[in-house]
């Protein structure tokens, strides 16, 4: 015969109010946890909404919009190749960006390592003095040429900075601008004739050599292996920042330099050194952008705005050098499927910039999504990126 339960006991079988309110909490724990990957997504959505609302006024549908837009990106193999092609120098310029966001540096000059980075590859890659050299020699020396490109051009901010207290983001601005006259003087000058290919209908450089190219990642595919390049980038910029000795102490000057001080870092050095590793990121940037599609030259507009655009996706992924991967590749397909967006819904191609720019608003604005969503604020663990407010130009 069975014994009922004495009084405050729960019965044996079954759970009671008390198991189901932990289960309960539990589950909305694991929402909050969620954040840094749910806040984006529904960032993204909200955005989306928004792009829906000014395709009704114009007079669209947009559901036929966003089906063009994804067939356009993604709609065929081709479609999907193009997408992963410009898509890849946005992983880097990202990881370029964020690296130095790390330690508290806005490096807004991106654009001009990049365009940096390119013409000091390719200026490798056409030397007569290397002709002969096997690719498996040659396209490190490239690499290694774009690099150290990107590095000195970011290093001159990195020091100033370091050594002067001069913002970062003065500097760099004036050095695009240099950058970009530079690079448009050496690729279009007749008298003296430095890179320019007099056998070209319009201004640009001469193909990198064969052997100095990089080559498809998988054989006629034109998917370059600089999208496997990026991967990798992508991962040793995660592994520099959260797993390595160099990483925590860049981590630290970004989040409190005084801090960082009185535990005997070298402030002026990490800012050096960070700003020289996010220029080399940059600049191997650039060599796999001018290895992109069918095309292995530089020309002036070449990487424009990409650097610029690497901001918004550094800002999409908080920081982090592998959240960069899916921001870059959204931003890419925005861009790759508008055309198609354009011409079968008549709509104008700046409307994928309206849906860009929602996303960088609801990203940088996240407590608008928690709150819509319901979503606790950021505690302010030790994962989280380094705030704009105390990180960019906090430091002296």
């Amino acid at each position: 015969m069975s014994q009922a339960p004495r009084q405050g006991e729960q019965p044996p079988e079954g759970r009671g109010p008390a198991d189901e309110r932990r289960g309960a909490a539990a589950l909305l724990e694991t929402y909050h946890r969620l954040a840094p990957v749910t806040v984006p997504l529904y960032a993204l959505l909200l955005a989306l909404l928004v792009g829906a609302g000014v395709m009704l006024i114009a007079g669209a549908n947009p559901f036929e919009a966003y089906g063009a837009l994804f067939a356009g990106a993604f709609g065929n193999p081709e479609r999907l190749v193009r997408t992963l092609v410009r898509s890849t120098p946005y992983v880097v310029a990202g990881i370029a960006v964020a690296l130095a966001y790390r330690a508290g540096l806005f490096n807004i000059g991106v654009e001009g390592q990049l365009l940096i980075g390119g013409l000091t590859g390719v200026w490798v890659g056409t030397m007569s003095a290397l002709a002969g050299t096997p690719a498996v020699l040659y396209v490190p020396l490239v690499l290694l040429a774009g690099a150290l490109g990107g590095a000195l051009w970011a290093g001159i901010p990195g020091v100033l900075k370091a050594r002067t207290g001069a913002h970062e983001v003065i500097v760099t601005i004036m050095l695009n601008a240099i950058a970009l006259r530079m690079v448009d003087w050496v690729v279009t000058s007749r008298e003296p004739k430095i890179l320019l290919d007099p056998d070209a209908s319009t201004p640009r450089t001469p193909d990198i050599v064969p052997a100095g190219q990089l080559p498809d990642l998988v054989p006629g595919t034109a998917i370059p292996v600089g999208l496997l390049l990026a991967v990798a980038i992508a991962a040793g910029a995660w592994y520099l920042v959260s797993r390595s000795t160099l990483g925590f102490q860049i981590r630290t000057v970004g989040t409190n330099p005084s801090a960082a001080r009185y535990a005997g870092m070298s402030v002026p050095r990490i800012i050096i050194v960070s700003m020289l590793i996010s220029g080399a990121v940059a600049g191997i940037g650039g060599i796999i952008a001018v290895n992109a599609g069918d095309s292995a030259h530089l020309t002036p507009g070449l990487l424009r705005n990409v650097g610029f655009d690497g901001i918004a996706i550094a800002l999409i992924a908080r920081g982090n050098p592998l959240a960069v991967i899916p921001a870059a590749l959204l931003w890419g397909s925005l861009l790759s499927g508008a055309p198609l967006m354009q011409v079968q819904a008549d709509l104008s191609i700046d409307l994928v910039r309206v849906v860009q720019a929602s996303v960088i608003l609801f990203v940088a604005g996240d407590m608008i999504v928690r709150t819509l969503f319901r979503i606790r604020p950021e505690r302010g663990a030790g994962g989280s990126p380094t705030p704009a407010a105390t990180g960019w130009g906090a430091q002296t």
